[in-house]
């Protein structure tokens, strides 16, 4: 192992030793993980993540089409389209022709739609406060309380 190898060990485990870029690729992969978490985290009638994370994607973003929603979720046109047809089969989406262009369809949640997303969301903070509750301790806890101001006053600049 190299001086500089073991020094980022040393840092890694060490908070004391945090840099602010260390903490900034850590804290995005954490949650990074811990959205996708959220967002699988579904109803029992159980929707695939690429299907969670589309009606996810249209709740935020309001009505949009295939090839947008692909490039927002970085998949192929086709696979987004399989993903479409198969929540539009299950009521939770329409599809309507562009009014501008002819050649492409708009997307957009039917009521069943809103109802799963909302679902979707519910379930997700059952599981995070669940999870909170059974694994932290009240010490930890209260630093994630402290986290979440700290992340909310970066976010409002």
């Amino acid at each position: 192992m190299s001086m500089s190898d073991s020094n980022a060990l040393s840092q890694k485990n060490d908070p004391s030793q945090a840099n602010a870029h260390q903490v900034a690729v850590d804290l995005r992969a954490v949650l990074a993980r811990l959205v996708r978490r959220l967002r699988e985290t579904t109803l029992e009638d159980s929707l695939t993540p690429s299907q969670a994370s589309a009606l996810s994607r249209l709740s935020k973003g309001g009505v949009s089409t295939v090839a947008a929603l692909a490039h927002a979720e970085k998949v192929r046109p086709q696979s987004m389209a399989t993903t479409v047809e198969t929540l539009e089969s299950r009521g939770f989406l329409t599809r309507s022709p562009d009014p501008n262009d002819g050649r492409r369809q708009i997307v957009d949640l039917t009521d069943a739609g809103w109802q799963q997303v909302e679902g979707q969301r519910e379930a997700g903070l059952a599981w995070l406060d669940h999870s909170l509750a059974e694994e932290v301790t009240h010490a930890e806890l209260t630093t994630l309380a402290e986290s979440s101001r700290i992340l909310a006053r970066i976010l409002d600049r």
